[in-house]
């Protein structure tokens, strides 16, 4: 079986870090190496231990047991369990509050629901006889270090799949009732105590510009903004200006039309409580620390802020000129149809056209005369002729 021990790191305090990061717009926020880190996160340095355990033997080997010491820059301190029993805690490590979605242990985070109820139904939350007494641990007596113990090996029974082989005095009976006891917690993870999201936005004049949603923990969260004069925060739901916002509120900048390419910036900051329940991570992602998460409520100075960028207003588009309209034109009368010359009218081919008449002479005269003499005769013979056929006169007796 694996044997190792997390360093006890009472004393290490003094190792001083200072938060260097800045937002766009040149806000400064606490420092995160993690790109999941959210802006607005409680920020924290792991100082020592704030109270001690008794040893324990898990599955994975024998380990001490602590509730940790987080302190932020400003004195504010608070405690916290261990949900990452792969890893060591570093002395003087700074540590940011996240989401549980972005635990970065080498275990798995199993059951987050079930160690938050550990947290509100274990030490220091219930008093260590108490939970002796729940646990029938000889006759309702146990130790504040026995308590301890019992309640960080049944965290790590649910966050990392580890379990208790030994331990002394009444661990294992504390243990084995808060185990056997616990159940995922409905409201699931604690509100953030701050943060705003997305971190920055861009737009035009003559727009609001930016949809900043804030999820805090306090009441009300007083707000600080710089921007040119005639730019406001508002209140997107109302168009007011906002110098406060609550949780769940949105926010943008209002930028007039005829303001000019600009930057706006605005800051929250309040003392807020870190809920029970709420993880914390190392900053630096290059050097893993012991991932913790809060072991009951505190109150802390937290901060957040976003910030905008615009351009200047597109100019209108001139109107194009009208095109001077063409003149209608009169609409000319249909053409009226020739009308049809007669058949008789139409002229001859030229073949058939009559000759031009010449003079009558002499000559012909003689023989028109001749000719109408000829067809007289034999007009009176055809007549003589016919008329004795109406006599019954044959030729032959004619």
């Amino acid at each position: 079986m694996k044997q190792f021990s997390l360093p006890r790191s009472a004393g290490r305090a003094g190792l001083s870090v200072t938060a260097a990061a800045a937002l766009a717009f040149g806000l400064a926020a606490p420092a995160a190496a993690d790109p999941n880190t959210y802006e607005g996160a409680a920020r924290a340095q792991y100082t020592g231990n704030a109270e001690g355990g008794v040893s324990v033997t898990m599955t994975g080997g024998e380990i001490t047991t602590n509730l940790f010491r987080l302190e932020q820059e400003g004195g504010d301190a608070f405690t916290a369990y261990c949900i990452d029993f792969e890893t060591n805690i570093l002395g003087g490590a700074w540590y940011l509050e996240d989401e549980w979605a972005n635990y970065p242990g080498q275990g798995d985070f199993a059951e987050p629901g079930k160690v938050h109820w550990l947290l509100q139904n274990g030490y220091p939350s219930v008093g260590a006889e108490d939970l002796a007494e729940a646990a029938g641990a000889n006759d309702g007596r146990a130790t504040e270090e026995e308590a301890l113990a019992a309640t960080q090996a049944a965290i790590w029974h649910f966050s990392n799949d580890e379990d208790l082989v030994r331990a002394e005095g009444n661990v294992k009976m504390i243990y084995d009732h808060l185990v056997a006891s616990a159940e995922p917690l409905p409201q699931g993870e604690p509100d953030a105590t701050l943060s705003v999201s997305p971190e920055g936005a861009t737009g035009q004049a003559g727009e609001t510009v930016g949809e900043f949603t804030i999820s805090t923990s306090a009441e009300e969260v007083p707000v600080t903004a710089d921007a040119p004069e005639g730019v406001e925060l508002v209140d997107l739901g109302t168009g007011e200006a906002v110098d406060t916002v609550t949780d769940g509120a949105t926010v943008g900048f209002s930028v007039p039309e005829d303001a000019d390419a600009g930057e706006a910036s605005f800051n929250l900051e309040t003392t807020s409580t870190v809920e029970q329940g709420r993880l914390f991570k190392g900053e630096d992602a290059n050097e893993p620390t012991q991932t913790l998460i809060t072991a009951e409520d505190s109150d802390v100075t937290v901060s957040a802020a976003a910030g905008v960028e615009w351009s200047e207003a597109d100019e209108p588009a001139p109107e194009p000129e009208p095109e001077p309209e063409e003149p209608e034109k009169p609409e000319e009368p249909e053409p009226t149809p020739e009308p049809s010359e007669p058949e008789d009218d139409k002229p001859a081919p030229e073949d058939e056209k009559d000759e031009p008449e010449l003079p009558v002479t002499g000559g012909a005269l003689a023989g028109l005369v001749a000719a109408g003499i000829a067809a007289l005769g034999a007009g009176g013979g055809a007549l003589y002729l016919s008329r004795k056929r109406k006599a019954g006169i044959t030729e032959d007796e004619v």
